[in-house]
């Protein structure tokens, strides 16, 4: 197991819709692994194979421990995914191990049921709400050439989370929000 870069938005395989995995095998075991080792060394939730420069529709998602979610502590693998299936509505914040400071607010479906691959290459189904729901259409985005920001309403949604954690306004009505300089004062 390796821990890879992860890439940032400007990295044009961010950008791309990655290629279906013909099958499963080493490496893509090994691709699994990494993903894996590389998500939790960034503290993330879900990585998708393109963000570290892997141009293969695979991704994983670890659902937080101890969350008031019904899916805490799954791990989710899915190599080839498909949504066959969406329910309901939800709007909430996202962000992004490829664009690192920031989150949007975002509307995904409530409820999704996803098919694709496990890593030992046999067919499975998953189900997920809530916060499983969107993680699992942001990497399938990811894996469709299609980042987070790009699913904003308004770039007023678009936020920078500063070093205490406190949520910054990007964009004030569709322009940037001129900084605040303070006086210096001096004795």
């Amino acid at each position: 197991m390796a821990i890879r870069e992860i890439l940032t938005a400007e990295h044009p395989v961010l950008h791309q819709k990655a290629k279906k995995i013909k099958r499963v095998d080493a490496s893509t075991q090994k691709l699994v692994d990494d993903m894996l080792e590389s998500m939790r060394a960034a503290y993330g939730l879900g990585l998708a194979a393109p963000q570290i420069g892997v141009s293969l529709r695979v991704f994983v998602i670890e659902m937080p421990e101890g969350k008031d979610e019904p899916d805490a502590g799954k791990q989710v693998i899915l190599i080839n995914p498909e949504i066959f299936k969406s329910e309901g509505e939800q709007i909430g914040e996202e962000g992004c191990l490829s664009i690192p400071g920031y989150v949007g607010v975002v509307r995904r479906a409530m409820k999704i049921s996803v098919k694709g691959l496990n890593r030992k290459g046999k067919e499975v189904r998953v189900t997920g709400e809530g916060l499983l729901a969107r993680a699992l259409q942001h990497e399938i985005d990811h894996l469709d050439g299609i980042l987070f920001t790009e699913r904003l309403e308004k770039p007023e949604d678009l936020m920078r989370v500063d070093e205490n954690g406190e949520r910054v306004p990007v964009f004030q009505g569709g322009r940037p929000k001129p900084s605040v300089k303070k006086k210096q004062v001096t004795a």
